[in-house]
């Protein structure tokens, strides 16, 4: 089949690399705009086009998918199939009538359940054991179309949300590409969802990372490692705001108020007290400085026993 794929960021690559590689042909990629990345802030591509343009795929970048002047644009472009993977915007319905066969897209849980724009975060931070992926049908209701094909894959204890993202890459490009095979034979069967069982997964603020200390350590163990790479967990100490990259369950219950260090040295790291059990903090970073080991960060902050975290 002829596909459009429409994605933006790195998640979307091995689905399109996996498509390049396939018996279909990639004839269009539709990607946003260029922006200003990394620590000098220069606008580059994204991910997705710099695979495209390594490829020779005719790449568009449209800011807003107006209909003038971008119907015209992606008419000119003889399409079977539409493939989403993390597109970054809404699709209107002009655009969802162009492709013959439609769209589809590679949507990062098991469906119905997080619906929305931080699947795999909201995941992570709830504690899951497990979430996958699901092939479905687009259409004009947010996430809401029916499914083709869907793969589950556990989520480790200690797992951020950027390796379980990788994992999840991988496996949603492989089950992609199965699924265009089956459509290019001949019918699927589209299972509709279960709108009574949706969840949601808004989009994630920065706000969101603030400790709450009385929670348990588990919850707030959960909230490092779902906020990670970003916007991150975070609390603020008697030398300022502390960004938590990574983080553990200590041993033992908290004999101290919650937020309280129980330990910061060499023979037991830094533990914190919460409203259940201690918090081992692995690693972390003062504000503008470097993400460093604990031990390291110990050596060069004024954190002892007994001093106190939470909001400023």
């Amino acid at each position: 089949m002829r596909i459009a794929f429409f994605g933006t960021p790195e998640f979307a690559v091995p689905t399109l690399e996996a498509l390049l590689r396939s018996s279909h042909a990639v004839v269009l990629v539709v990607t946003q705009p260029d922006r200003p990345r990394g620590r000098g802030n220069r606008v580059s591509p994204g991910p997705v086009k710099r695979v495209a343009v390594a490829h020779g795929v005719p790449v568009l970048q449209p800011e807003a998918l107006t209909r003038d002047p971008w119907e015209a644009e992606v008419s000119r472009f003889d399409i079977d199939l539409g493939v989403v993977a993390a597109y970054g915007q809404i699709l209107p319905d002009w655009l969802l009538a162009w492709p013959r066969r439609g769209l589809i897209n590679v949507h990062a849980s098991l469906l119905p359940r997080y619906r929305g724009a931080a699947p795999i975060h909201r995941a992570v931070m709830n504690g899951d054991r497990e979430t996958g992926v699901t092939i479905m049908r687009v259409v004009k209701a947010l996430d809401a179309g029916a499914m083709l094909a869907a793969v589950r894959v556990p989520i480790g204890p200690d797992e951020r949300t950027d390796d379980v993202e990788r994992t999840l890459a991988q496996a949603g490009a492989r089950l992609l590409v199965e699924t265009v095979d089956r459509m290019a034979a001949g019918p699927v069967v589209e299972e509709p969802q279960d709108g009574a069982g949706a969840t949601y997964a808004p989009r994630l603020k920065k706000e969101e990372g603030l400790i709450d200390w009385t929670r348990p350590a588990r919850a707030i163990h959960d909230q490092v490692r779902g906020l990670h790479p970003w916007p991150h967990a975070f609390t603020f100490g008697p030398g300022g705001r502390l960004i938590l990259h990574r983080s553990a369950i200590g041993p033992g219950p908290a004999a101290a108020p919650p937020g309280t260090v129980v330990t910061a040295g060499a023979t037991d790291g830094l533990r914190v007290a919460t409203g259940d059990g201690v918090l081992e903090i692995v690693e972390l970073q003062a504000e503008g400085g470097k993400v460093l080991p604990s031990l390291t960060f110990l050596a060069g902050h004024a954190l002892r026993p007994g001093d106190r975290l939470g909001p400023p």
